[in-house]
């Protein structure tokens, strides 16, 4: 069973018992999209009590405030009593619910109109106490109610607008776009991890170059990114760069990278994040060391955002190799082998594709490096050992820092295509090391 018909049967079920029940928020404004929504969610009269007692493996997952996840198999769907919210405290949670019986005191408790419609599935009948429906056909995100309010009852729903009005083109009503501007700062009381989740959907949803441009006319992204607000009026060399500025090269990026996986996406974003601190003008504007210094501070970013240590090292990772590919074409074949079976090199090759894309356009490297990944067999980028420490030890060496050169250079020759055999390397170790 899928959640579409989990939340159909629960809302049957529902009604059999004599309590109301319609669809409700996002799976309502995805169908009137005519997209396919990601979640099914109910809301409805009976208490979670009542909710819990007619779905038997159910579970309370915000009693305080009447919502109940139903599982079935695979299919899930959170079912929350009508309530009304009062007297928020902490720019999140209201310090007290009252639970409804008329679904209008529901809606208008919602954060925006295109998210308070309700459902009605047996005749496809939208309640809509809000004009939502007419804010769908206009492209359109408001509060519902009063703007200050609603972002002062939550402050992350500042950057919900505009993931929202990213994801689906929309525009951010005046109204709610000035209450934005002003209260942005509110944003710093909001914990890194929701922050870092909606930033990720802004980035991967598909409108991440709409959603920076936002962020940045709303004064969030100084907020939460002040490192990416400084790439503004950084200028650089027109003859690398003839799209402007970094700001402007990274916003194109955004752009061309489509719905692209989380570290891509972040590698796009930071990659030329130490532009700023690194400017100079010498013979011409240049950058240097911009992708040493950005890597560190790619990481720096992300932990503070609380995100896992291996995406902090995947981006980190192609923030510092992003201008390796200038050297590409030139590389010795034991350099070359090793950058191509860099983990997910398949991002570092995506990465530079966009990067050069979005500014001088040649993709003579990209080509290149995609070339040679095709042409060379994986066992060539990743042969077996000729030698290990253990052969080192039978020869008499000690394990310490010599083990690692050794064997780094036993690597180097095979990958060059000089030794072949175990018999080969032992004649190399003993040419080279002695005994």
């Amino acid at each position: 069973m899928n959640s579409e018909r989990l939340a159909r049967d629960i809302i049957e079920e529902l009604r059999v018992r004599g309590h109301q029940a319609l669809l409700v928020g996002g799976c309502v404004r995805d169908l009137l999209l005519k997209r396919a929504p990601k979640d099914w969610d109910v809301a409805t009269s009976a208490t979670p009590d009542e909710v819990a007692a007619l779905f038997p493996g159910s579970r309370l997952v915000g009693a305080h405030f009447g919502v109940v996840l139903v599982r079935m198999g695979e299919a899930a769907v959170e079912v929350a009593t009508f309530r009304s919210d009062h007297d928020y405290q902490d720019g999140r949670h209201p310090a007290s619910v009252t639970f409804e019986t008329d679904p209008r005191e529901d809606v208008l408790r919602r954060d925006f109109t295109i998210n308070a419609l309700l459902l009605d599935p047996s005749d496809n009948l939208v309640l809509d106490y809000v004009n939502g429906q007419q804010d769908l056909r206009d492209g359109i995100v408001r509060t519902v109610g009063q703007a200050h309010r609603r972002f002062a009852e939550d402050h992350l729903r500042m950057l919900r607008a505009i993931r929202f009005a990213a994801r689906f083109a929309f525009t951010i009503e005046a109204e709610t776009m000035a209450a934005i501007q002003e209260l942005a700062g509110e944003i710093q009381s909001v914990s890194a991890e929701r922050v870092r989740d909606e930033l990720v959907r802004i980035l991967t949803e598909g409108g991440a170059r709409r959603g920076f441009e936002l962020l940045d006319e709303s004064g969030l992204l100084a907020q939460i990114l002040p490192e990416v607000a400084a790439m503004k009026r950084v200028p650089q060399p027109p003859e690398f760069h003839p799209e402007g500025d970094v700001w402007t090269h990274t916003l194109i990026m955004l752009e061309l990278m489509g719905k692209p996986p989380l570290t891509l996406a972040l590698g796009v974003l930071l990659h030329d994040v130490a532009k700023p601190p690194t400017f100079r003008v010498a013979d011409r504007i240049r950058f240097d060391g911009h992708a040493e210094l950005g890597a560190r501070m790619a990481a720096e970013i992300m932990t503070r955002l609380r995100f896992s240590l291996d995406e902090i090292e995947a981006v980190r990772a192609l923030v510092a190799g992003h201008m390796r590919f200038r050297d590409v074409q030139r590389m010795k074949e034991s350099t070359l082998k090793r950058f191509l079976r860099t983990d997910h090199f398949d991002e570092h090759l995506e990465l530079h594709r966009i990067d050069c894309s979005s500014s001088h356009g040649q993709l003579d490297n990209w080509e290149y490096a995609r070339r040679k990944l095709e042409e060379v067999p994986p066992e060539q980028l990743r042969p077996p050992r000729l030698i290990t420490g253990e052969d080192l030890i039978a020869r008499g060496y000690r394990p310490g820092p010599l083990f690692r050169e050794i064997l780094e250079a036993v690597e180097t020759a095979q990958l060059e295509g000089q030794l072949a055999t175990s018999e080969d390397a032992q004649r190399f170790v003993r040419e080279n090391y002695g005994k």
